[in-house]
């Protein structure tokens, strides 16, 4: 630990602006403001016995940045506070966190239920991985309380969920999911990326586990990556370390400074983008090019009555279909000039994705079309411009 002597503050007490700026911070001697960037490897030890101690876990300290180092150690505590969770760990990527979140709790014979809309890579986990572990997969519609109550076993052990989901902004109710997973003593893991938690907080409504990728609107800038699990601390030390220690998905120390830093601006940020989005969802629903918008702050919204109830505001994603077919849809996106097209999303510049050739590629097309993923469909992740070019270049391009 360091020498320099840091005030001893109530964080939790403090506002979340105020947590941002100031939680989490690790001061070395040099009593520098800016936290330092620990870049090192691995640690050295006064004597035998001190390294004896601290891989027995007796005496606090770090023995090897795979593990933890005072870099990592400060994003999740500031991550744990932006989240109001017990204890966080911070991995390579958005998709490594998932994928230790389940596998960390999961074995041979158990089984694993998911909503169908899921982000690519996660249906790829959900469909072709964990088959091949011999788990048993069910894969249901969110949005129905009858499927989610008939889908449970005894064997059910993770149910994981996006809301709002990647691609269609679909809004699953997590309070009664979580009900439901505690009934039948399964894991709830709620992927809240979409949705950040600037503008939902899925363990005040019964989740178990969150995940992020801290690329999207943590780091918010388009330089890192990197992901998160949030949980208690009885299950990150005694399940989830364990699992991340032997198979290594270690973040970064840079790119855990990278975010550290990114995260002081982040409710500046967020109030931004979704005061942008809030706009833009508005306009594309009057413009008669546009033939439907998803977004949960709109009352055309499937599911609005559950966003308003689980959700702060909008966000900062949307989706919306083009009146037309595909070559009209590529034609629109070509026309874009401010506008980027991206497979990213969270960053500071608006990215207009095509879901069914980039994100959700890997999944049939009868399969796309079940749940809503049409070759008109563009998802759309609102950025920090002035909302008078974004709205100007979106009216341009759908001319």
């Amino acid at each position: 630990m360091t020498n320099y002597q840091n005030k001893q503050t109530d964080y939790l007490k403090l506002n979340l602006e105020t947590k941002m700026v100031r939680g989490g911070t690790i001061r070395s001697n040099f009593g520098e403001t800016s936290e330092a960037i620990f870049l090192n490897s691995g640690f050295a030890y006064n004597s035998a016995e001190t390294a004896e101690s601290r891989f027995n876990g007796e005496a606090p300290g770090y023995v090897y940045s795979r593990y933890l180092n005072p870099s990592l150690k400060m994003l999740e505590d500031k991550l744990a506070l932006l989240e109001g969770a017990e204890s966080t760990c911070v991995m390579a990527s958005g998709m490594a966190a998932v994928f230790a979140s389940i596998m960390c709790q999961i074995k041979a014979g158990d089984h694993f239920i998911a909503s169908k809309v899921l982000f690519g890579s996660c249906y790829h986990i959900a469909t072709k991985i964990l088959p091949n572990y011999g788990i048993e997969v069910s894969l249901i519609d969110g949005t129905s309380k009858e499927e989610w109550e008939n889908a449970f076993k005894k064997n059910t052990k993770v149910v994981f969920i996006e809301t709002p989901a990647n691609p269609n902004m679909e809004i699953i109710d997590i309070e009664f999911v979580a009900n439901l997973c505690k009934k039948n003593s399964a894991k709830l893991i709620v992927d809240n990326i979409f949705s950040s938690p600037y503008c939902q907080k899925p363990f005040e409504l019964g989740a178990d586990i969150v995940v992020y990728s801290t690329t999207k609107h943590m780091d918010g800038q388009g330089r890192t990556l990197g992901g998160c699990v949030l949980g208690s601390t009885e299950f990150i030390k005694e399940t989830l370390l364990p699992f991340h220690r032997h198979t290594g998905p270690a973040l970064s120390p840079f790119n855990a400074w990278v975010i550290l830093k990114s995260l002081e601006t982040f409710t500046l940020r967020m109030e931004r983008h979704c005061y942008n989005a809030q706009k833009i969802a508005e306009f594309l629903e009057t413009n008669p090019k546009v033939k439907r918008v998803l977004y949960p702050n709109l009352k055309s919204h499937p599911q609005y009555e559950i966003a308003k109830k689980q959700m702060k505001n909008g966000g900062a994603m949307l989706a919306f279909e083009i009146n037309g077919n595909k070559k009209d849809t590529f034609n629109f996106m070509n026309n874009l000039k401010i506008i980027d097209i991206s497979n990213n999303l969270g960053d500071a510049k608006s990215l207009i994705t095509h879901p069914a050739t980039t994100t959700h590629s890997n999944i049939s097309s009868e399969e796309r079309l079940k749940i809503g993923i049409t070759e008109s469909m563009c998802r759309l992740s609102v950025g920090l411009e002035h909302i008078d070019d974004l709205t100007e270049d979106l009216k341009q391009a759908l001319k």
